[in-house]
């Protein structure tokens, strides 16, 4: 898989991993002061700059009344470029709630054309996934939350957790998947057709993903 590494101007605390040398790294808007704390020079500096306050030099422009988030600029010129792992930083926990629901919309984005997204938090991560298998090893602690993403989920089994469900229904209506809990066995979560937001703590680090066979 190739990643895509983007900066967004939300905060930002530390790095989950090291960077990949194959990364294609974006600093969008604000998130080019992050890229320049860690001594990392981005391949593409990209926003309406509405956040960073000036217009860097190379950058790519963009007006600031358009349809896409600097978010969703990003995740575009990323998927043109034949990415297909997202790990976006500064996106989860700045001041702007609109922007963040935003970003959970952009993971959706994601997962519906072929893509694998992942915000990376100061106490979360969260990834949108959709006709696969999240797998959660037998390290993973604390709680697991699900969400239905916009149409119903007719298909959803979770195994090894504390609360399991077999090929369950989960709708946007109803929080029915909050606060499940980690018991120290491998888990995993299983969803078929619809978009299925699952967060957990960060100090677990990412999980294992895949894709159901036809």
């Amino acid at each position: 898989m190739k990643p895509c590494i983007i900066f967004c101007a939300a905060e930002f605390d530390t790095l989950i991993a090291p960077i990949p040398p194959d990364a294609f790294i974006i600093a969008a808007d604000g998130g080019l002061i992050h890229t320049q704390t860690l001594g990392i020079s981005p391949d593409l500096i990209l926003g309406d700059f509405d956040s960073l306050g000036y217009v860097p030099k190379d950058s790519r422009v963009y007006p600031v009344e358009k349809d896409d988030t600097d978010a969703m600029l990003a995740v575009r010129v990323g998927l043109e470029r034949g990415c297909d792992r997202f790990l976006f930083y500064g996106a989860l926990d700045g001041p702007r709630l609109d922007h963040t629901v935003a970003n959970f919309q952009t993971l959706a984005y994601l997962a519906a054309h072929g893509g694998r997204g992942w915000l990376i938090g100061r106490d979360y991560i969260i990834t949108v996934a959709s006709e696969e298998t999240l797998h959660f090893s037998d390290t993973f602690t604390g709680i697991l939350s699900l969400f239905c993403m916009g149409a119903e989920i007719d298909d959803l089994t979770i195994r090894g957790l504390k609360y399991p469900l077999e090929h369950g229904h989960l709708s946007a209506s109803f929080p029915l998947a909050v606060s499940n809990a980690f018991e120290q066995r491998p888990s995993s979560v299983t969803v078929g057709k619809g978009l299925l937001l699952a967060m957990w703590d960060r100090c677990n680090g990412l999980c294992d993903r895949e894709a159901l066979s036809c």
